[in-house]
């Protein structure tokens, strides 16, 4: 079937990248946004354009708002299936209460897990979650659809295609053959050094192309195989090979209780709570005293209002790469100490530091940007990939009579230019929908694919010359929509908020600044594409001309 081993990486480069392409680039372009999520939630949520903060008091905001939470009636729709008997009213046996916050959070997240009576899975817990204004604890809407963290981010790693955690397998898998793709590029190019080197613009098109996708795939090489391979790790326990409620599992939790003295079960005997911002500057003086940051990430109470109730406060690790907990723990009724985490083992050592350095919850600014510029390099090496594959096959295809090319060309257009496109189109629906509009986060979802659908449907509309060898008008016209687009979000955000970039860039106020200065950065690029891209279509809009790339296929 091939002449020699290289052909064969050859082929498994083409197919492999073709096929599973589409879906490397939606994890591409939305991982690198995600580098920025919470950035894009205060753009997304003006009520929370506030500077972040630290957690807390537990006394003066946390108790009282963690005493008002209650599951959704949807929640307790959802649980009624899996319960013998009525459900109650109200949920009053805490599991546990929680609160987490980064240092680029300027709200906290609260979730709140009940028992739940007559459950026929005793260890399944019922839960409710909220958002408040950790200034003083007013509850912030949770119908408002985080764009970056609770959209963005999502899609990244699971394409929103929850049903059997599908979507994170899909991802998976395409990250393994991604392994494979970027192996089999190395085999093809062997001359790896010079590619870096070497980027023909004045060429023939085709030769450009090829210049772009050989230079953005090896640049960031080393950025593409690692962060494939720890999103593979970090969710191989997960979600690929999980544990599930075993007897085995019974039994490595109970070892696991005695070892650590955390207990895992509730010991059924009411017991009071001590004073939780006491434990809180207790560990962070045993932070202080290890020459440790301080800040405070993760706050847990397991089995409130308990004998066996404990506090566990873990560190933000804002202050380095791996992704670190250094929790210390208390006896809820007394505060009396119970453990601090000891060191981890060399093998924890390395897993942390492969799971903080593709989380990136670390506060390095500089290195951030270098995750985006790799995010984006990927998403340019597919994109060009994809327009490589049609430049050099569209006229054996025209001759043939064969539709291939088209239908590639119009997924790619789709792919490539669509889903800006459907990124810009949540962002301006964002800032048009009524601020109290029932159900608003699903019509922000609605907004976003409705554009890419109609993304997909203009590049397969406008795409019959590209099955005559020609070039697919659609190209520049989804580019000049995405500078209309991006111009428009960066107004509405002006009119229905009032937040110039004069004002922004003024305070000093770099998330929302930040998001209209990329969105206008976003909107000079497409245009200067949409004029390349259609100077080419009029190279080749009548019928005979050859296509400049066609000597080079």
């Amino acid at each position: 079937m091939f002449q020699g081993f290289r052909q064969s990486m050859a082929w498994l480069h083409t197919w492999f990248g073709l096929v599973l392409g589409f879906v490397l680039m939606a994890a591409f372009f939305f991982g690198a946004l995600s580098v920025f999520d919470r950035e894009i939630d205060r753009w997304s949520i003006p009520a929370t354009r506030i500077e972040p903060q630290p957690m807390p008091s537990y006394e003066q905001v946390l108790r009282p708002a963690f005493e008002r939470m209650q599951p959704t009636a949807q929640a307790v729709e959802a649980m009624r299936p899996r319960v013998d008997g009525p459900m109650p009213e109200r949920f009053d046996t805490v599991v546990s209460w929680s609160a987490y916050t980064t240092h680029r959070d300027p709200v906290l997240a609260l979730f709140a897990g009940y028992e739940v009576p007559g459950a026929k899975d005793p260890e399944e817990a019922i839960w409710a979650y909220a958002t408040i204004d950790p200034r003083d604890g007013t509850a912030l809407p949770d119908d408002r659809l985080k764009l970056g963290s609770g959209f963005f981010f999502p899609l990244h790693y699971g394409l929103t295609l929850d049903w059997k955690n599908l979507g994170i397998w899909i991802v998976g898998f395409s990250a393994m053959v991604m392994l494979a793709a970027l192996v089999s590029g190395v085999v093809m190019h062997r001359r790896l050094f010079r590619e870096i080197f070497t980027f023909r613009p004045d060429k023939a098109r085709l030769r450009s192309v090829l210049d772009l996708h050989n230079l953005t795939g090896v640049v960031a090489l080393p950025f593409h195989f690692f962060f494939a391979f720890t999103g593979l790790v970090i969710f191989a326990g997960t979600y690929y090979f999980p544990v599930g409620h075993t007897q085995l599992h019974d039994l490595h939790a109970q070892v696991e209780a005695q070892e650590t003295g955390l207990p895992h079960d509730r010991a059924g005997v009411p017991a009071g709570l001590a004073d939780v911002d006491a434990m809180v500057a207790e560990a962070q003086r045993r932070w202080e005293a290890n020459g440790k940051a301080g800040d405070v990430g993760f706050l847990v109470l397991q089995h409130v209002g308990d004998a066996n109730g404990y506090v566990s406060v873990y560190r933000a690790g804002t202050d380095r790469i791996a992704l670190v907990g250094d929790g210390i723990h208390f006896k809820a009724a007394t505060g009396e100490l119970i453990r601090e985490d000891p060191p981890a083992t060399p093998t924890a050592r390395v897993s942390e530091f492969l799971t903080g350095l593709h989380l990136q919850h670390f506060r390095h600014w500089l290195l951030r940007w270098l995750y985006v510029l790799g995010g984006l390099a990927g998403a340019v090496c597919i994109a060009t990939g994809f327009v490589f594959f049609v430049e050099k096959r569209k006229r054996q295809h025209a001759l043939r009579g064969s539709q291939g090319a088209r239908v590639v060309d119009a997924l790619a257009v789709a792919t490539v230019t669509g889903m800006v496109l459907a990124t810009l189109g949540i962002l301006v629906a964002n800032r048009l929908l009524p601020e109290d509009l029932p159900a608003r986060g699903d019509w922000e979802r609605y907004a976003f694919w409705g554009t890419w659908l109609l993304a997909l449907l203009h590049a397969a509309w406008r795409g019959a010359p590209v099955a005559q060898g020609r070039a697919n008008p659609a190209w520049g016209e989804q580019c000049r929509a995405i500078t209309v687009l991006a111009v428009a979000a960066v107004l509405l955000n002006w009119v229905t908020t009032g937040d110039h970039l004069l004002r922004t860039l003024g305070a000093g106020y770099w998330p929302v600044a930040g998001m209209d200065l990329a969105l206008l950065a976003v909107a000079a690029i497409a245009l200067l594409v949409a004029r390349r891209v259609k100077a080419r279509v009029a190279a080749t809009a009548v019928d005979g001309v050859a296509d400049p790339g066609a000597a080079h296929a």
